[in-house]
């Protein structure tokens, strides 16, 4: 993947050089024009397109940006609400992400998620403990974690 950025990134700069016009528009368009070459010759550069992965990145971060927002309203009508309704609670969660950066990248999600905390992480790396704002369903909390979050970041690393 960062031999097919460079190669891109190298096009770029000789499409401004080649045109000798040092400007932003045309970096994007030798980007473009570097982006098309990169991908007609994919399968001598080896492994996946890179567009692909930057794609995935993408996605990932417009779901933590859902997945914010939807928590965040969620999180208020709590505080509006003039009795309290909500069941806290900690549960495990088990997880299928292997390295260190995945679980990572998980936590700070979770973390960042109003209503969500990561407490703990075990030893073996394979359970993570949660403290949930409402625990009304806890197989809920897991099927959404798994559906959203693990598999977009799964698509990102894999």
């Amino acid at each position: 993947m960062a031999f097919q950025l460079i190669i891109n990134l190298i096009i770029a700069f000789l499409w401004m050089f080649l045109h000798n016009e040092w400007t932003f528009s045309f970096f994007i368009v030798g980007l473009l024009v570097g982006a098309g070459f990169v991908f007609l010759f994919r399968r001598f550069f080896g492994g996946r397109y890179y567009l692909y992965r930057v794609w995935k990145c993408i996605k990932l971060l417009l779901l933590f940006l859902r997945e914010l927002v939807l928590s965040s309203i969620v999180v208020i009508r709590q505080i509006i609400k003039p009795k309290l309704t909500i069941r806290p609670g900690i549960f495990a969660y088990k997880t299928e992400l292997s390295s260190n950066w995945e679980l990572t990248v998980l936590a700070c999600l979770l973390t960042l998620t109003p209503g969500t905390l990561i407490l703990e992480v075990s030893k073996e790396r394979q359970t993570l403990y949660l403290h949930a704002m409402d625990m009304t369903d806890e197989d809920k909390y897991v099927k959404q974690i798994r559906d959203i979050f693990e598999k977009a970041i799964l698509e990102v690393t894999r």
